[in-house]
């Protein structure tokens, strides 16, 4: 599955009423909490608990750990408990698809380096989204140049769709910031996926800023593919 599934796929698993409740409560203890605690707290039976303890945790939503509960150790202290708690990693899901966590990766690192070096925090911005435009090209095939950035814009939640000679970029991924800080975040944009063409095929793919209501502000276009 993409990223994008895993994420749907992660909050689909709350749907169920006795999951979301056990995720509740494991979230509310300032402690892992055990199948056997859990069924307790919750009045259900353990063999039902442990099922939806373990679907949680395969959905992403719970980590695990082991540790024996009595203190005891050595031969005949029995097996580790598994224990439960809520994952460090959070889990968004939002649609039409936004990547504001990365609007403000950028702009954190843009105004980092120009704390510590004095460039003006435009030239910074440009730079951190230069800089993460080349890092999506890292592992992608340039023999077909246009393919190749069309699936990583789908991946990024751009929507890409064909377009003339090049492709349209149906979704804004700082749709809210763009409205607000037009200037900043679309200079940011175009810089990122100037990078990404430019990485991937330098003297084939180009990115053109062209702002359009309801579609992101850079359109991509294309010369004869590479072979």
């Amino acid at each position: 599955m993409t990223d994008f599934e895993d994420r749907v796929a992660g909050i689909g698993s709350l749907a169920d009423d006795t999951r979301r409740a056990l995720y509740r409560y494991v979230c509310s203890q300032p402690d892992p909490v055990s199948r056997d605690q859990a069924a307790a707290a919750l009045s259900l039976p353990r063999h039902q608990a442990k099922f939806h303890l373990d679907r949680l945790e395969v959905a992403g939503l719970l980590q695990v750990e082991y540790a024996r509960l009595t203190g005891r150790t050595g031969p005949g202290a029995g097996r580790p408990a598994k224990l439960y708690r809520r994952t460090s990693s959070p889990i968004t899901v939002s649609l039409p698809e936004r990547r504001y966590e990365l609007a403000a990766e950028l702009m954190a690192r843009a105004i980092s380096r120009s704390t510590s070096t004095g460039t003006p925090v435009a030239d910074a911005l440009t730079g951190a989204a230069r800089e993460h435009g080349q890092s999506l090209a890292t592992g992608v095939d340039p023999a077909l140049a246009l393919r190749s950035a069309t699936e990583v814009l789908a991946r990024n939640g751009y929507e890409p769709r064909p377009y003339d000679d090049g492709v349209q970029l149906a979704n804004c991924p700082f749709d809210a910031l763009a409205r607000e800080h037009t200037a900043l975040v679309c200079g940011m944009n175009h810089a990122l996926l100037s990078a990404l063409a430019g990485a991937l095929a330098p003297d084939v793919l180009r990115a053109h800023l062209a702002p359009a209501a309801g579609r992101c502000c850079v359109l991509l276009t294309a010369g004869a593919e590479t072979t």
